[in-house]
């Protein structure tokens, strides 16, 4: 059974930074594509960062310039580097992966975390 476990959301100000962080049960060369999706109260799941098997990446433009998707320094990670957090970021952020094709960047999620909550006050 394959399980994804984010970890490091929590309570920020505006301009401040988070690091969140994607556990798999298998090495992330398992998986196609991983990516980070999140989700606002009364909005639809979006999809803000991917990064593929061979490190390429792919941002929303929401998140462009602000955060930076990248593999964890064990093999079974990957994490999102979170810089100048705006009121708007907070949401339940969620890791998800591919372990069949990709079409890039839409990761379409053959496995999901459980979600964490990022919040940023202003």
């Amino acid at each position: 059974q394959v399980q994804l476990v984010e970890s490091g959301g929590g309570l920020v100000q505006a301009g401040g930074s988070l690091r969140l962080s994607c556990a798999a049960s298998r090495t992330i060369f398992w998986f196609n594509a991983m990516g980070w999706y999140r989700q606002a109260p009364g909005n639809q799941r979006e999809l803000i960062a991917a990064i593929s098997s061979g490190g390429v990446t792919n941002y929303a433009d929401s998140v462009k310039g602000r955060f930076t998707i990248s593999k964890g320094n064990a093999k079974n990670s990957v994490d999102l580097q979170m810089n100048s957090l705006k009121p708007e970021d907070t949401a339940v952020y969620y890791c998800a992966a591919d372990r069949g094709s990709t079409v890039w960047p839409h990761i379409r999620g053959d496995y999901w975390g459980q979600g964490t909550q990022v919040t940023v006050s202003s």
